[in-house]
């Protein structure tokens, strides 16, 4: 009996430390599966096979697309296929997806994506008051409501426009309260909210659970990269990251998209905000 308790402890151990392992393999890997990339970044390499290429040469395995690339979803399928890349989410203008949400809906579902993220507002689309930051909320959460019903999920990205202020409150704050969580999640893009005058921490700690995402580019300081927008890889410009990523992982965001707006050398800027995402988050 003594040497059966015995092994029993040392099984038990063993399985303790087999979890142990384990644990640490999924730790290990973990910061990968959240790292996609914006194929926005890529727009100005060559043909969208050979976009595809690079993001798979430089180590992504996931990308966030813009509308439908200009394919079919058959022919997006065997690129996404021989590049070994699943799909984060689609970027849409507002306008198209209220003009054609079953296409939309359909094409997506077609690639196995299920968020939409309304990617930008003309000018003719943004409220001017609070009144009518309120009426957009209320017009994306019916929109929401619509693509749930068919398993699709709805975020909005935001610019720096957002971060104009009605009453003491966002614009983007006003829009969110008067949608609900589950029909309208946030992609927060970091370097926009500063640019807004906002600190990306304060709408982390704000929005817990529905943080679909981030766009991770950084800003960089005056009169540096003056021909790419002034935007930087992640963790090269003067955003305080070492507080803005364990905000979003407490606010359990799901994906970490690398992004730039204009890059001089999109491998070189992909493979640096790649690389500091995989270094820093836990």
């Amino acid at each position: 009996m003594l040497s059966r308790f015995v092994s029993g402890k040392r099984l038990s151990g063993l399985l303790l430390l087999l979890s142990a392992s384990t644990l640490s393999a999924i730790a290990a890997t973990a910061p990968q599966d959240q790292i996609a990339l914006q194929g926005y970044t890529l727009r100005n390499v060559g043909s969208l096979e050979q976009q595809y290429a690079m993001a798979h040469d430089t180590g992504f395995k996931a990308i966030e697309i813009v509308s439908d690339q200009g394919v079919s979803p058959q022919q997006l399928n065997a690129l996404l296929n021989k590049y070994q890349l699943k799909v984060t989410s689609d970027h849409v203008h507002l306008a198209d997806l209220e003009a054609g949400t079953q296409k939309i809906i359909d094409f997506n579902q077609a690639i196995n994506n299920h968020t939409i993220i309304v990617s930008w507002l003309t000018l003719d689309e943004r409220p001017d008051s609070a009144e009518g930051w309120k009426q957009m909320g209320q017009r994306l959460d019916k929109l929401g409501a619509t693509l749930k019903k068919q398993g699709m999920q709805l975020g909005y990205h935001n610019h720096n426009f957002e971060m104009k202020k009605y009453g003491g409150k966002t614009a983007l704050e006003i829009m969110l309260d008067n949608a609900s969580a589950q029909n309208l999640q946030v992609e927060l893009d970091v370097a926009w909210v500063s640019r807004g005058g906002q600190d990306p921490v304060r709408f982390l700690q704000k929005y817990p659970g529905r943080i679909f995402a981030i766009h991770a580019k950084d800003n960089a300081s005056i009169g540096v990269r003056d021909d790419e927008m002034n935007f930087a890889p992640a963790g090269s410009g003067i955003l305080a990251w070492n507080e803005i990523l364990p905000a979003a992982e407490k606010a359990g965001t799901r994906w970490y998209i690398v992004e730039h707006d204009l890059p001089k050398d999109p491998r070189s800027v992909i493979t640096a905000g790649k690389r500091y995402l995989e270094k820093t988050l836990k």
